[in-house]
């Protein structure tokens, strides 16, 4: 059962959490959600408030909840989802409910935002900037190479985690 606890309590090794571990991005309303899996990601501190960014490809299907809603959490799972996760990795919410693909089960904050119930970790993310990356500002071009043979440049998302919830 997840608890709420205060954001600067957390102690996930986020390179791990986020990286390895990846986390589920998820955002609509109880009408209509999606979600996906995300390995790149951060939190830190942006504006004086505890943040956290994802970044999303303009072809995800969760962007279109993304960029209509105020809200979304990053779900993070044990180990023992690992084969939901790429599930929700693999398949896409336009071609059929991702939910009941993956096994996982979609539930809502308070206020309304969803997040994926089995998780052990949420963060609840208020949006507050938008923008896609600039190739000219990418200085690697081997990441442009690597990374967007097709150009599709995610849009970053950054926003201020306003609630956690832990198990425990």
């Amino acid at each position: 059962m997840l608890k709420q606890v205060d954001v600067e309590t957390l102690s996930p090794n986020v390179f791990q959490a986020i990286g390895r571990q990846w986390m589920l991005v998820s955002a609509g309303s109880q009408s209509a959600c999606n979600t996906m899996t995300a390995s790149w990601g951060g939190l830190g501190i942006l504006w004086n408030k505890p943040a956290a960014t994802a970044y999303i490809r303009p072809q995800r299907y969760t962007k279109e909840f993304l960029d209509r809603e105020e809200y979304f959490t990053l779900s993070f799972l044990p180990e023992q989802y690992r084969k939901a996760l790429a599930y929700c990795g693999s398949h896409s919410g336009r071609d059929g409910d991702k939910w009941e693909g993956s096994g996982l089960t979609p539930a809502f904050t308070q206020q309304g935002v969803p997040y994926v119930k089995e998780a052990e970790l949420v963060l609840v993310v208020r949006k507050q900037f938008c923008q896609q990356m600039d190739p000219a500002c990418i200085l690697d071009e081997q990441v442009l190479a690597k990374d967007y043979p097709n150009r599709d440049y995610h849009y970053i998302y950054i926003g201020e985690i306003v609630a956690a919830y832990q198990e425990g």
